[in-house]
């Protein structure tokens, strides 16, 4: 049988509403600039990988086909 122990539960809704969110800053323009170079990095190393996997399941399958 399942039983639930809301004391655990209220003791971490306590804590929640202890921290404050606090807002960040803008980013001003050369952080935004790092940042897309950063982000631009990011997404041309998971193509890369796509790509790279992508052959990879394509000459498996070739291999399959011989």
């Amino acid at each position: 049988m399942f039983c639930f122990d809301h004391r655990k539960y209220n003791m971490r809704i306590y804590e929640l509403e202890l921290k404050t969110i606090k807002p960040r800053p803008p980013l001003t323009l050369a952080q935004a600039r790092i940042q897309g170079l950063k982000n631009v990095v990011d997404r041309d190393k998971q193509q890369l990988h796509n790509e790279r996997e992508r052959q990879r399941q394509q000459r498996e399958h070739e291999q399959k086909l011989l």
